[in-house]
């Protein structure tokens, strides 16, 4: 499977992969040589991606795990670091959508459902992370945010705030840990071909590509390319960043 080898002996760990961005991110990593941890709650989807990795030539580990619960994080970051002997590079890209509604509207274990999933979610990952990074010396954490990070979104009030405090932990985590060789960065992705663009259209995926300047939905290689990048040495001098790959949906 290794086509590139910017990945070459290391280990790189996935949340959200069995779909979309994920599994795309996953994908290309294998590809360019790492050995990989792939985790999801749907563990069908995250099977097929064990199997086509595998397939394909790369070293891979596949966990079912459920970020909102934080002793199903440790394990699957434990299990990674038994399995592969180190951890290199997260990509925190686990994350759900609203169900659109105006702020009075919101209930409030809604907004619970939305935060502990998008960020608090994510914040215990990097614990995990970080916590093994430190041990060995370093490494490279990616979280998804949005372009929803950086402005307003009618009817999803609960999904702008998670990932605009996305953005607000990974630059503050970058500050923490910059002298101690760990990078850490956000992606903003617009609107992606993925199932939860789907699901957050109806279906009426025309809706989401009105609202892009370039005209067309992004790709998940497209988001997974720029991840690549950020976690790889070409992005060394890039940490506390908050990039948007967005075809110009936040201007």
């Amino acid at each position: 499977m290794p086509q590139r080898s910017r990945f070459s002996g290391k280990v790189a760990f996935v949340t959200g992969a069995a779909s979309g961005i994920g599994r795309a991110t996953a994908l290309a990593f294998a590809a360019e040589g790492a050995c990989v941890a792939v985790t999801d709650r749907a563990e069908a989807p995250l099977d097929r991606l064990r199997a086509e990795i595998e397939t394909a030539g790369g070293e891979v580990l596949a966990i079912r795990c459920d970020v909102s619960q934080p002793e199903e994080v440790g394990g699957a970051v434990a299990r990674t670091v038994a399995r592969f002997g180190r951890l290199d590079c997260a990509f925190n890209n686990a994350g759900v959508e609203n169900t659109a509604a105006p702020v009075h509207e919101i209930a409030l274990d809604e907004w619970d459902r939305i935060l502990d999933i998008n960020l608090r979610g994510t914040f215990v990952c990097m614990k995990h992370e970080i916590a093994q990074m430190l041990r060995q010396g370093g490494g490279v954490v990616v979280n998804t945010s949005s372009g929803a990070g950086i402005r307003g979104v009618a009817g999803g009030a609960s999904y702008a705030a998670s990932k605009h405090a996305l953005i607000g932990l990974t630059r503050s985590a970058a500050l923490d840990y910059a002298k101690a060789h760990i990078r850490v960065n956000a992606v903003l992705p617009g609107n992606i071909e993925t199932p939860m663009m789907d699901r957050f259209t109806d279906g009426d995926i025309q809706k989401a590509i009105d609202l892009e300047p370039v005209g067309r939905l992004g790709k998940p290689e497209e988001i997974a390319e720029a991840v690549l990048w950020m976690s790889s040495d070409l992005g060394a001098f890039v940490t506390g960043a908050a990039i948007s790959v967005d075809g110009g949906w936040s201007l």
